[in-house]
């Protein structure tokens, strides 16, 4: 039994499995630590016949929102033995994600789904990774009406909300601060598979 799925009276930060400020550099035992994590949770997954899921959301058309399918790009370019969807060439966004999800759902056995996805919040929230139990609620801070997806998800704060209109700040976001997220977003998974 893995000790992740059991517990479902789980407070909100209950369900922070790890939370990492993102720089340029990240420390390794950072990674290392968080990757232990997460193998752990597809493990305990693939040892109930699960197949593992990482649906990575968002738009190439906004730098700010681009960070999910930049880590299906390149986990895809990695060869990780997982089910990927959502790439700069095929993104999974607003518009196609319910069908996405009918096809995950026809197509896998009991899929794992791990979503991925930006997100604003707070100023000093801003730059840090945050994985959790439980779905993710895209679209939220643009007032989008979405499906919660995913058994567990990945956040990455990359800018802010303030009183301007929430989608100017997923446009002033810098296309560094979404690599630095995606290129540490990918060493933790790339260390599941090791």
């Amino acid at each position: 039994m893995c000790p992740f799925y059991n517990n479902h009276e789980n407070t909100q930060q209950e369900n922070t499995l790890f939370r990492i400020k993102v720089k340029e550099m990240v420390e390794e035992k950072e990674i290392e630590a968080s990757a232990r994590i997460m193998e752990e949770i597809i493990t305990c997954s693939t040892l109930e016949h699960r197949d593992i899921v990482f649906l990575c959301i968002g738009s190439d058309r906004y730098v700010g929102d681009s960070l999910g399918p930049l880590v299906g790009t390149m986990l895809r370019e990695s060869l990780v033995p997982y089910h990927v969807y959502g790439t700069l060439k095929e993104p999974v966004h607003a518009f196609n994600l319910k069908d996405i999800l009918k096809d995950i759902n026809k197509q896998l056995k009991k899929p794992l789904i791990i979503s991925i996805d930006a997100c604003l919040g707070e100023k000093s929230q801003v730059g840090f990774m945050i994985f959790n139990k439980g779905p993710l609620a895209p679209g939220k801070a643009l007032e989008k009406i979405l499906p919660e997806v995913g058994d567990y998800h990945i956040k990455g704060v990359v800018n802010y909300i303030d009183p301007l209109p929430a989608s100017q700040f997923i446009n002033d976001t810098r296309l560094y601060t979404v690599f630095n997220f995606a290129r540490t977003i990918v060493k933790i998974i790339r260390l599941t598979v090791q």
